[in-house]
């Protein structure tokens, strides 16, 4: 850490040309290093070749390049107006990076999650201490292999370790600290970095709903079990329920299990694409979580192989834990309210999710879900997909987060924007403003401000 603040002390981060050669060598590493991070990934979770490409290296390569593409534009200063009473003067806002950064990552996409909140950091010009997670070790270890050959290890560490370590990184005095992972942690994180003052980006969870009003179920149903069931449903924007009408639950509790056979087989255990479970502690709980409704297809599982078959379930008792906890895991509830009115005060009465998902051809309908649900995202007609938009802003709401990134966002999030004022001795115009206060004087002040 010492060694860290000396060197962004020094200024060697502060140029452009720093910053772009950080972001070309994660490009480089990405390419040259994606066998053996996705050989990691398939270790840890389960993730085919081609499902870690997509929601991990590429995501971060799209990260990387648009922040490459935008670099000069999000370093440039901003002219800000002077009121006329202050002229002449100028004014100007200039981004400033914070210093030192903090990233812990989690186990669910042990990849990207480390790797794009790092992108933003290095963009703003900080150094960084990459804490990956234990529970994805293999992925851990190959961060901790390959980030040093090309990043530069005076500016960019990975610290490896359990709780230990992290509860001893969060004892340091950071400039920032970016948590990626579930509520309990979050709060250790926020009450931890409170003792020094530090800044938080906390990405959370919670539990994302899933309206299934209106459209071609099929379609609907693909998009929801794709966005559902990618990385064994370990995703914390999935969607963890369906709200639908009474009439059209038998349609979408038809259409998702013929989607889940499309994707992943009559048996998805042998298919290369559908991952599993991180560790034994998390199948139990998950399998525990199977006595909240009727199964009506899946509920296979496999606790030696991790292996949860995709479920969907229905006559889902709304107290459950199935329905109070976090599912985290590939089993979907299918809950009936009356009309979208009803679905949109189901959602707002509990704690607002990460991300919320309509699936309407109505406009009226879009907008009404989008002007009354309290979510950090709303998307229509596709689950999940938005995370993958660099321009978009990602991030929580209440328990699900505080703070935002992706794209100029991260730039934001780690950097300072620091206002600056500059005004010329040569003519004080500013003695109108100074005392003693005469009649003359209070009539043109309140007239110029």
């Amino acid at each position: 850490m010492t060694d860290k603040r000396r060197y962004f002390e020094s200024g060697a981060t502060r140029g452009g040309g720093w910053r772009r050669a950080q972001l070309n060598a994660l490009l480089r590493m990405l390419t040259e290093g994606e066998d053996e991070l996705t050989r990691a990934l398939e270790e840890d979770l389960g993730k085919g070749r081609t499902e870690a490409f997509l929601s991990e290296i590429a995501v971060v390569r799209a990260e990387t390049e648009y922040a490459l593409k935008h670099l000069n534009y999000w370093m440039a200063p901003e002219k800000i107006a002077v009121p006329a009473g202050f002229r002449p003067a100028r004014a100007w806002t200039q981004p400033r990076p914070l210093g030192v950064v903090l990233v812990i990552g989690p186990w669910n996409y042990p990849v990207q999650l480390v790797l794009a909140p790092l992108v933003g950091a290095l963009a703003a010009g900080n150094a960084a201490v990459l804490k990956p997670s234990e529970l994805a070790p293999r992925s851990s270890r190959a961060l901790a292999r390959l980030v040093p050959q090309y990043l530069d290890p005076s500016a960019v560490s990975v610290m490896e370790g359990g709780v230990e370590t992290s509860t001893a990184l969060l004892a340091e005095p950071f400039d920032h600290v970016f948590y990626t992972g579930g509520e309990r942690v979050g709060k250790i994180v926020m009450k931890s970095a409170a003792e020094h003052l530090t800044p938080v980006t906390l990405e959370l969870g919670g539990k994302p709903p899933a309206g299934g009003g209106g459209g071609d179920p099929g379609a609907g149903a693909r998009r929801i079990a794709y966005g559902k069931f990618m990385n064994a449903a370990q995703t914390c924007g999935a969607p963890a329920y369906a709200l639908t009408t009474p009439d059209r639950a038998p349609a979408l509790a038809a259409a998702l299990p013929a989607a889940i056979t499309e994707f992943y087989g009559t048996d998805p255990k042998e298919s290369e694409d559908y991952g599993r479970i991180v560790n034994e502690q998390h199948f139990d709980r998950l399998v525990g979580l199977l006595d909240g409704g009727r199964i009506f297809s899946g509920g296979r599982h496999d606790r030696a192989a991790r292996y949860l078959e995709p479920t969907i379930l229905r006559d889902v008792d709304p107290s459950s834990p199935l329905m109070q906890e976090e599912i985290f895991g590939p089993l979907l509830p299918i809950l009936e309210v009356e009309d979208l009115e009803e679905a949109i005060g189901f959602v707002n009465a509990r704690p607002h999710p990460l991300a919320a998902y309509l699936f309407s051809d109505r406009e009226e309908h879009l907008r009404a879900f989008t002007w009354h649900v309290q979510a950090g995202g709303i998307a229509h007609n596709v689950c999940t997909v938005q995370l993958a938009v660099p321009g978009l802003p990602f991030g929580g709401v209440g328990a699900s987060g505080m703070g935002t990134y992706h794209g100029k966002r991260s730039f934001e999030t780690f950097s300072h924007l620091q206002p600056v004022f500059s005004k010329p001795t040569g003519v004080d115009t500013l003695r109108v403003a100074y005392p003693p206060f005469g009649a003359v004087k209070r009539k043109l002040l309140r007239k110029l401000l």
